[in-house]
């Protein structure tokens, strides 16, 4: 490990820094909504005096008043929910949605749920005499606007901001949906909602989750060993198959209790899903998560469904993102993920902040510029004690500052690469290999320290023919720092997903670094108990 410091950057709670601190881009890409229409009937209609009699008979919906009026101007006060046999079939689906919006992790007051389910009992199509009911017209589309905004957009800017999340919110117009949705089959209505992709996975194990934990099949492992492996033998084996086989890791329970070869696959695709070191081996770090309370998984994929919720349906480019606690990065092109690798992030007195930025530049064999804290609690007083310390640790006076000079022991390594933000964060090398091997990674002060520096130069300038690898290759090497403009600048994502299904249909677990799933659960039982 390097000799002083690590490299430090700002972190969500930090000062010094060397990078120039750059706002992030204040217009954000709204999100794409369906064009089409609701409903093609136009003949049918009610009287626009019907919209205020129903707000003054159900003044809790007054809040959606505003997109209510939106779309039935639109549609000439037409009747969306009705064409001329009755009510159409999409209003059963959208109650049905409603009536069981516990699947979608939320548990909010339904408003005016005795009123709408006696509203839907006494309409039939079968006694329909031509007059559609003004009152469930108006009902379910306010309805739908509760449902939407809850399940859809989740916790307004206050959940938002104590959650430390500064990426861009999804912008969706509901109106302009919902004038979209009975486009399709009535079997595929709501089939896909506007939400990241993530969000509709993770619902799946909700329900898996939910049903383990009221089978009352999930007990406690009483371990009477430090560790099982391929082929040992004792009781607890027995109880690992039976958690396993619920988690679908193992596919077959023969209820023997031998450590055999489809266990060990069966833990080694635990290990996976939990980011643990993949060797087969049940210690005690496994024995922990397979004890962690269910209750607490199944809070764990509601949080994360919420801040799936947040983000941009699709961005459908080329685009990077970095989990936090997963200590990953991943590439994308075109929506699909491309490659992945190992990162270090920052320490929990050193987060490294959720934002989002445009990477521009790459800077070959960079200067370090050490920040003034660092400088002035560790290098004047070492100078004091060895006046010949900046030179042996390849340092120089660089005005009032100090500087580490380019070369393999520079604490950025041979490249960083750069993304303006007001965090001043960003990726680097380092020469501290060893701790890419590590299962926890969070060793650094703000900035996130990558494990293949060489391939991301790689790939950040591939669309620059100049830019060879052997180019690449000697630019990291020169010693002399060197800027690079990207010619198509990459979005950057720092992200902070505790729960996710990845692309083999499997979800993964990691731990809450920063301790912020708690709070974000706090927030959302908070705010069902406001409906």
């Amino acid at each position: 490990m390097f000799a002083l410091a690590l490299p430090a950057c700002k972190s969500s709670n930090g000062k010094n820094h060397e990078q120039t601190a750059d706002t992030i881009p204040k217009k954000q890409p709204a999100d794409i909504t369906l064009p089409g229409n609701f409903s093609t009937q136009t003949q049918l209609k009610f009287d626009s005096s019907a919209i205020p009699a129903f707000f003054k008979q159900y003044p809790k919906l007054k809040v959606y008043e505003k997109e209510l009026l939106n779309f039935y101007r639109q549609r000439n006060y037409a009747y969306a929910w009705f064409d001329q046999n009755g009510i159409l079939e999409q209003a059963g689906n959208l109650y049905n949605k409603i009536e069981n919006i516990s699947d979608e992790g939320v548990t909010p007051k339904l408003i005016y749920h005795n009123e709408f389910h006696a509203l839907m009992d006494n309409d039939s199509t079968e006694t329909f005499t031509g007059q559609p009911n003004s009152s469930i017209e108006l009902m379910l589309t306010a309805q739908y606007f509760f449902y939407a905004k809850t399940i859809w957009t989740g916790l307004g800017a206050k959940g938002m901001q104590a959650s430390n999340w500064n990426l861009p919110r999804k912008k969706l117009s509901y109106v302009a949906f919902l004038d979209s949705l009975l486009n399709v089959p009535s079997s595929a209505f709501m089939s896909t909602e506007p939400v990241f992709r993530q969000y509709g996975l993770l619902k799946n194990f909700l329900k898996q989750y939910r049903s383990i934990e009221q089978s009352g099949k999930w007990k406690p492992i009483k371990a009477d060993k430090k560790s099982y492996r391929l082929g040992d033998s004792s009781k607890v084996i027995t109880e690992i198959k039976e958690h396993l086989q619920l988690l679908g890791d193992l596919k077959r329970n023969n209820q023997s209790n031998l450590f055999d070869a489809e266990l060990e696959t069966a833990v080694k695709n635990f290990q996976q899903r939990y980011g643990i070191k993949d060797d087969g081996i049940v210690g005690r770090s496994m024995i922990a998560e397979l004890n962690f309370p269910l209750a607490k998984r199944i809070e764990q994929i509601i949080v994360n469904m919420e801040r799936c919720r947040w983000l941009p349906v699709a961005l459908n480019r080329d685009y990077i993102v970095v989990n936090i606690p997963e200590f990953k990065f991943h590439a994308y092109e075109n929506d699909s993920l491309a490659w992945s690798m190992n990162v270090v992030v920052g320490t929990e007195l050193n987060k490294t902040a959720i934002f989002n930025g445009m990477l521009n530049t790459v800077v070959f064999s960079p200067y370090w510029n050490v920040p003034t804290s660092i400088k002035n609690k560790e290098i004047l007083p070492a100078i004091r004690r060895n006046k010949n310390y900046l030179e042996r640790n390849h340092m120089e006076w660089n005005g009032n500052n100090i500087r580490q000079i380019p070369g393999p022991w520079n604490a950025l390594g041979k490249v960083k690469f750069l993304f303006p933000n007001s965090h001043s964060i960003y990726l680097h090398d380092t020469p501290s290999k060893s701790l890419f091997s590590q299962d926890r990674r969070a060793f650094s002060h703000g900035c996130i320290r990558v494990e293949e520096p060489r391939r991301l130069a790689i790939y950040v300038l591939r669309h620059q023919p100049e830019w060879t690898e052997a180019r690449i290759d000697s630019a990291m090497n020169a010693e002399k720092e060197f800027y690079v403009k990207v010619a198509k600048p990459i979005p950057v994502f720092i992200a902070y997903f505790t729960a996710w299904v990845d692309r083999d249909g499997r979800i993964n677990f990691r731990n809450d670094l920063y301790k912020r799933d708690s709070r974000l659960a706090e927030m959302i039982i908070e705010n069902s108990n406001l409906k």
